[in-house]
């Protein structure tokens, strides 16, 4: 009896044991919550008077970022002293960082440009319109131009939906989070997140709600500054996109720069002098044909989102078939961002793609957006 009583017991404690466990993962993986934010905002320095001379915008040497979610801070001055250690590279390598992390890039991690200090806002002049014109596939106007258009590679085998893309003023390329909430567990469809920031054009982000790790930067705010062994891609205020490894992100760097948005998934897609990279830092899922969502860099404020379906009757592509595929588009940057059934394009207010098993949602979106007002 006395036997049959501890038995009973013993199955109760693992019962609730249980339950408790279920109830904390609901909570820490499933229920949207709410994260610590860094909250700092980077001024524009094209539209903002810098506060120190010769245009450089830094914040104070003893500033510290907070790390989302938790008590602890990055502070810059360390962090950059810590660079200085490392024979100039950022925060230091970290392990551990999930299936995705590494960097397959070479050299210096800033990629070689032709010096033209053109302003994206007189560049390409022939490629908008003085009023809104919008067709099936295209869109332009004062300030942006778009063409999308389906296209297959691999005989055939392959369907992407390609959209090329000018923007005058870079603050036409946005991000959205889901629910307007930057957290974990918060999620929305693309389609709903364009139709909210009244995008033209929008794909899916990285996903950044679904780990803790990296950089987050969303329309110049700093919402999260952590270590991060995966690439990270940023877009800046004079219209550059870098893509380096998370090991060479320097946040100071990045809002002396002006940073606009960045993120944290990868790899890049093209190495640093823009040339094809046939191997990468993860593993054979990963690399394998898949559905893909990537972003292309040619210039400043001449840019191109990239969506291919797979697992239905287009099957996917590599990492390496992506990388040949932003280097035959001419693009001298690209970075790939959440794929799988995450992947999807919406166009003029519809999903253009098929996405796999019909689609996911996800905690953020890249957008083009008009921000002035045309008729």
């Amino acid at each position: 009896m006395k036997k049959h009583l501890a038995i009973r017991n013993i199955l109760i404690d693992i019962v609730l044991c249980g339950a408790a466990l279920m109830v904390f993962a609901l909570f820490h993986h499933v229920l949207p919550r709410q994260q610590q934010s860094v909250g700092i905002v980077i001024p524009n320095p094209y539209k903002t008077e810098s506060p120190k001379e010769g245009g450089s915008l830094a914040l104070p040497e003893d500033t510290v970022l907070l790390a989302s979610g938790s008590a602890t801070g990055v502070n810059l001055t360390a962090a950059r002293n810590s660079r200085k250690q490392n024979n100039g590279i950022g925060w230091g390598s970290r392990n551990g960082m999930g299936d995705k992390g590494g960097s397959a890039l070479t050299g210096s991690g800033e990629a070689e440009e032709a010096a033209d200090d053109t302003p994206i806002a007189d560049k390409f002049a022939d490629k908008y319109t003085d009023t809104v014109v919008v067709t099936e596939n295209s869109y332009s106007s004062p300030d942006i131009s778009i063409t999308v258009s389906e296209e297959t590679t691999d005989h055939g085998r392959v369907t992407y939906y390609l959209a090329d893309i000018y923007v005058r003023d870079i603050t036409c390329f946005q991000s959205a989070l889901a629910r307007g909430t930057y957290g974990s567990g918060y999620r929305d469809s693309i389609s709903d997140m364009a139709a909210l920031t009244n995008a033209l054009l929008a794909i899916n982000g990285d996903y950044y709600g679904n780990t803790n790790e990296g950089v987050v930067i969303r329309n110049g705010v700093i919402y999260r500054a952590n270590r991060t062994n995966c690439d990270v891609c940023v877009l800046y205020y004079d219209g550059r996109m870098e893509v380096m490894p998370g090991s060479a992100f320097d946040m100071q760097e990045a809002i002396e720069n002006g940073a606009w948005q960045a993120w944290t998934f990868g790899p890049a897609l093209l190495d640093t002098d823009g040339s094809v990279l046939t191997s990468f830092a993860s593993t054979n899922r990963i690399i394998s044909a898949n559905p893909r969502t990537a972003i292309g860099y040619y210039e400043p404020g001449h840019y191109c989102m990239v969506v291919v379906d797979g697992r239905g009757e287009s099957a996917g592509i590599t990492l390496p078939g992506l990388s040949k595929l932003f280097y035959d588009l001419g693009c001298t940057a690209a970075y790939n961002l959440d794929g799988g059934n995450s992947s999807i394009m919406v166009w003029q207010d519809a999903v253009i793609n098929d996405p796999s098993g019909g689609g996911r949602e996800s905690s953020d979106a890249l957008l083009i957006a008009e921000v002035n007002r045309y008729e």
